[in-house]
């Protein structure tokens, strides 16, 4: 049993066929303004944009953030290496932030202690689909006059609750926000991403950036007589063929998410009595929702995580481990850079994932882990 399977719901092949057809096969045709109409609607983002990977929206973001070299930006150290990639193309700084006690999210009470003056930007990364305390977060933004760029790869369908008792949707709190379509997250196109942009400000540089650094879009609506190149930019909308199965996907995404939130729960009632030899199961704090992106434990050690996985690997159930922190890895250390991160090293030692999918046999790995 393999750790992950991309589900497919059965209209992908027919809205694909459809793009076909129409003979608009590149960029920002019918399918790419369906989704991001979609999430616009849905959610209140203010502007969409469908990129070619999440990767690719956080590059954008860094763009319209204007990082130069020299400027810092704050970010968790259990992440994937595209939260800081984005910012070190650009020439920055990361400054890691350590993880919380309760949860593999940054830690949001350490991050003032972080801000410098040449500090531009805070990147949480919203773990497991998990919220970060936004309002501690866009509290030291608004004082440092510093931009939020949500990390919200995982946090599709996913909600914060602040402390006006408003429930907002992950992605639309911050400047702006990234989200993920990879064939491991909830709702799929292969590879895919897409850029949130709430802050008005950087919606038209944005669509600029987005179409090769012209002005391209505004020409194909008739608001100008001609394009040209008018800023940096390069090619992050993604192809009709993948908006067309994203579209499929995210016409089924309740009934996705309600079969995910099944799976979760089962994994949660079913390993509770783990608790009791020390075993963390996940923690949703008070103000967040669960999207039920993955279920992971927190094993005692990395000698146990180990072997649980080798216990698990020998009835073909393939458990994985996730994040190696950040501030530990081969680029980082090799900028001459050390520092101690000790929440983010346990998590990267003791957190393993278990399988996780539509089409799931959870009885089957519940056995296999209670055995």
């Amino acid at each position: 049993m393999g750790f992950n399977k991309p589900y497919l719901t059965g209209n992908e092949q027919v809205y694909i066929q459809e793009a076909i057809s129409g003979l608009h096969l590149s960029g920002n045709g019918q399918f790419t303004k369906k989704c991001q109409t979609f999430f616009e609607n849905r959610y209140g983002f203010k502007k969409c944009f469908l990129t070619t990977s999440c990767t690719d929206a956080l590059e954008m973001a860094a763009i319209l953030a204007e990082i130069v070299p020299g400027d810092e930006v704050i970010m968790p150290s259990f992440t994937f290496v595209s939260t800081a990639n984005a910012f070190v193309l650009r020439g920055a700084k990361i400054v890691f932030c350590d993880s919380r006690s309760d949860h593999p999210g940054m830690d949001e009470s350490l991050i003032e202690s972080l801000v410098t003056p040449r500090t531009k930007a805070i990147v949480p990364v919203h773990y497991a689909g998990v919220a970060c305390d936004m309002d501690v977060i866009m509290a030291v933004a608004n004082k440092y006059n510093l931009l939020v760029i949500e990390d919200a790869a995982q946090a599709i369908d996913s909600f914060y609750t602040g402390e006006d008792g408003v429930k907002r949707p992950l992605g639309s709190i911050g400047h702006m926000a990234a989200f993920s379509f990879h064939e491991t997250k909830n709702i799929i196109s292969g590879e895919g991403g897409m850029l949130v942009v709430n802050d008005e400000r950087f919606i038209e540089r944005a669509e600029i950036i987005w179409e090769k650094g012209t002005n391209r879009a505004a020409f194909f609506r008739g608001d100008i007589d001609k394009y040209g190149w008018i800023d940096v930019g390069s090619s992050f909308l993604p192809s009709e063929i993948i908006a067309a199965f994203l579209w499929a996907q995210l016409v089924a995404l309740d009934k996705i998410q309600a079969r995910r939130k099944v799976i979760w729960n089962t994994y949660y009632d079913g390993l509770a009595e783990l608790q009791d030899l020390g075993i963390r199961l996940p923690k949703i704090p008070d103000f967040a929702t669960n999207n039920a992106h993955m279920f992971y434990l927190i094993m005692p050690s990395l000698e146990e995580r180990s072997l649980l996985i080798y216990k698990m690997r020998q009835t073909d159930i393939h458990l994985v481990f996730h994040y190696q922190s950040l501030h530990n890895s081969p680029f980082y250390l090799s900028q001459g850079k050390e520092i101690s991160l000790r929440k983010s090293e346990e998590y990267s030692d003791s957190l393993v994932r278990l399988p996780f999918y539509y089409e799931l046999d959870i009885i089957r790995v519940l056995e296999g882990i209670l055995n």
